[in-house]
């Protein structure tokens, strides 16, 4: 008979989802109907179905055999047949793992506020928003492959990603792969917080987008397409290619944005940088500090990695769609708990939670026998190379003296008639 290794981190990960769960009362009942009840209770179905993605076995078959066979924690073995296991799952829809994945969220986020990362002191939060395309890897599965390139069914996941803590605050799914990530973006807001400082990529770049953000009392960061026109009202910085001003956005009448905002360029060797954002004080955010900042929208991206490729998103289950956003919910639960302890580690070592390779800590973390995994990496982590100098490129900028800067005029006016094309922005 197959056994699991003993492992007590990855037992204490089991049995913080196995609360969880348990304390999860639509996952808890059943409905109740006419005729026999269930073999399989609820609990046990979607419980196997978190316990075969942390364990990374790649089936809807590894499932049955975890709960006909191999027995699930102390509940007995299910005499119940691999179809009727699909069944169930194809009936039992989304919410019961999206609802655990929330209270899974909301636990960690109190459970790693010893371990917070300082950024952008005046903003309430630090968050990215991004989207990830999930129609390529739909077609690891022979029945799409044969679908032909020109079919995308597997849609696209936008989330908010908390760059302080680490975790995702919201992640919604999107049927349709070729929505523009402006469409999805107003409903994102709705889980900030009032002052949060926002780091998007130019997809979501819109002169009515960044007015609402500005209005509604949010900060943003975001890069300027190379092509935008744009006319400063005010400099404060100037030196060669190493700019710090504020600009009006648009040069037509018929396309610009109401706010003004702050734009800031400069060159490391042959890359030119230019981002914009409305912190318009240069005080409360620095050149440096806006790019330092916005290179943190990688963060994001690393993220979807984690649960596309490390977490095995990439090969699904099943082709039909209600197993796939299972599969996604279940995925995104365990790389909540993998970005904490991630964060964890970082935090008893005191090292940047990126000098904490997550990639080892996916790949070894079902392995080790009899080992208190946290305390392993924390004492002896550079030694095996699980801490380690990030990869990550280290923000270089010119050295700039505030007392160099040009206050602004009292009299400056730092709004203008706004005018929205309603067209798609050149974002070569």
């Amino acid at each position: 008979m197959e056994t699991e290794k003993e492992n007590p981190t990855l037992d204490q990960i089991e049995h913080f989802v196995r609360e969880m769960i348990e304390g999860l009362e639509p996952i808890h009942a059943d409905p109740l109907g006419r005729g026999r009840p269930r073999i399989l209770p609820a609990l046990c179905l979607w419980a196997g179905v978190i316990i075969c993605v942390l364990r990374g076995w790649n089936s809807q078959l590894k499932i049955w055999r975890l709960l006909s066979s191999l027995r699930l924690w102390d509940y007995p073995r299910f005499p119940i047949s691999d179809q009727a296991v699909y069944k169930r799952l194809e009936e039992g829809g989304e919410g019961p793992l999206k609802s655990l994945f929330e209270q899974v969220s909301e636990v960690l986020q109190e459970r790693l506020k010893p371990y917070i990362q300082t950024l952008a002191s005046f903003a309430s939060e630090v968050v990215a928003l991004d989207d990830t395309s999930l129609d390529k890897v739909m077609r690891h599965l022979p029945l799409l492959r044969a679908a032909g390139e020109g079919v995308k069914l597997a849609g696209k996941l936008a989330g908010v990603f908390d760059i302080r803590l680490q975790q995702w605050r919201y992640v919604e799914y999107i049927e349709n792969p070729d929505e523009n990530e402006r469409v999805s973006a107003p409903s994102l807001l709705e889980h900030l917080q009032r002052g949060a400082l926002i780091l998007m990529d130019m997809g979501f770049y819109g002169f009515a987008w960044f007015d609402q953000l500005t209005q509604e009392g949010y900060y943003w960061i975001t890069r300027l397409p190379q092509k935008h026109r744009y006319k400063v009202v005010h400099t404060y910085y100037q030196q060669g290619e190493t700019l710090d001003a504020l600009v009006a956005l648009g040069a037509y009448r018929a396309d610009r944005a109401r706010y003004v905002v702050r734009l800031v360029t400069f060159r490391v060797g042959q890359t030119s940088y230019r981002y914009i954002t409305n912190v318009l004080s240069p005080h409360l955010l620095s050149l440096h500090d806006v790019a330092v900042l916005y290179a943190r929208r990688w963060d994001i991206e690393m993220a979807f990695k984690l649960i596309k490729r490390e977490l095995g998103l990439h090969l699904f289950w099943s082709a039909k769609p209600v197993i796939i956003l299972q599969q996604i919910w279940a995925v995104l639960l365990i790389s909540q708990i993998l970005h904490a302890l991630q964060l964890e580690i970082a935090g008893k070592a005191g090292v940047d939670p990126f000098d904490v390779s997550l990639t080892l800590l996916v790949d070894y973390l079902p392995d080790w026998n009899q080992v208190d995994f946290v305390a392993l990496v924390v004492e002896r982590g550079r030694e095996a190379g699980f801490i380690r100098p990030s990869r990550r490129i280290r923000i270089q900028t010119p050295t700039l003296e505030l007392k160099d800067y040009v206050p602004i005029p009292p009299d400056l006016c730092l709004t203008q008639t706004s005018r929205y094309a309603h067209r798609r922005s050149d974002l070569d």
